[in-house]
């Protein structure tokens, strides 16, 4: 029996050196087919991309837009949603789509078409939990090769305790402790009838729901955070627009003691960023004391992304 195959769609505003990092990596791992939706039409990735026969780069500038809808939607999370359900649907010829960021890394021992073809054939969704990584700011006991991660604590009162041992100050404000999205991302089975191919999950037929599979070998590498300064440049963006805004997350109950990460990381500040910043020691800094909690409790990740290698593997002539 022949390995299924595999592709990622993915909406992208961010330097060339990044997007080619984020395809080579995952071209690496076995990606037939890469498509990436360029958010800034940025013409210079866009060559860089097309050298690869593996990879299609769309620019989708106003004309690009314009001819499809007939205008632009403003949110780039709507952009991200109308480019990846159009792939899916014109792209038949994969047997799974997976709909990414290109801060999101699939890590796994094994072969990713390997563990896909192990999902049962009534699930149209395999889920994959993420892992979000820690921030190496001022560390001189790490290994800068590798990308130290956190993975979820688990659900009910075991979790939440172990929330607060690792997390004293903040355990039992955001699951798991992390700073982004708990649910993960998902890889699509071709052959849904008009289909939605959404942030997190997919649907057929409108709002109707596909079969879901929990995978448990392959892990979404999230560099969420990459270092406190450009955490903190790119604050007021998440609050405004991004993954912090004040509509996300409006259903937690006052007695699960959870916050919205826009009224948390408004109300830290308020008055500067002192409180923020010993938020981000305890929960997003790669201490001595989170890693061998994290160890300890076995929810400490590794990973060697090997990012620059890859890049020159397969962009060689990328300069």
């Amino acid at each position: 029996m022949s390995q299924p195959s595999w592709g990622i769609v993915s909406t992208i505003k961010a330097p060339t050196e990044t997007v080619l990092k984020f395809v080579s990596y995952h071209l690496d791992q076995g990606a037939s087919d890469i498509t990436v939706f360029l958010d800034d039409a940025n013409l210079e990735t866009a060559r860089a991309l097309q050298s690869h026969p593996k990879v299609q780069a769309v620019l989708t500038d106003d004309a690009y837009w314009q001819d499809w809808l007939g205008r632009r939607p403003p949110k780039h999370q709507l952009r991200q949603v109308r480019n990846a359900t159009r792939h899916y649907r014109k792209n038949q010829h994969l047997d799974w789509i997976a709909h990414i960021d290109v801060d999101e890394f699939l890590c796994t021992e094994g072969s990713i078409a390997d563990e896909l073809s192990k999902c049962p054939p009534e699930a149209s969704e395999f889920r994959i939990a993420p892992c979000e990584s820690l921030c190496l700011d001022d560390q001189t006991d790490l290994d800068p090769e590798l990308t130290y991660c956190k993975t979820l604590t688990g659900k009910g009162d075991a979790g939440l305790r172990l929330e607060q041992k690792l997390y004293p100050q903040f355990g039992g404000v955001l699951k798991s402790g992390f700073v982004s999205h708990v649910v993960g991302k998902v890889f699509v089975r071709s052959g849904l009838k008009n289909a939605k191919i959404a942030i997190h999950r997919a649907f057929e037929n409108k709002d109707q729901r596909v079969p879901d599979y929990q995978c448990s070998t392959i892990e979404l590498c999230h560099k969420h955070i990459e270092n406190w300064e450009k955490w903190l440049s790119i604050m007021q963006f998440r609050l405004e627009r991004g993954s912090y805004r004040a509509e996300l997350e409006t259903n937690l109950s006052p007695a699960s003691g959870r916050i919205q990460r826009h009224q948390l990381f408004s109300s830290l500040t308020e008055d500067g960023t002192a409180d923020l910043r010993a938020f981000f020691e305890e929960v997003c800094l790669a201490t001595p004391r989170l890693r061998g909690l994290l160890a300890e409790e076995g929810c400490l990740r590794e990973y060697r992304l090997d990012l620059d290698a890859k890049l020159a593997k397969h962009f060689p002539d990328y300069d």
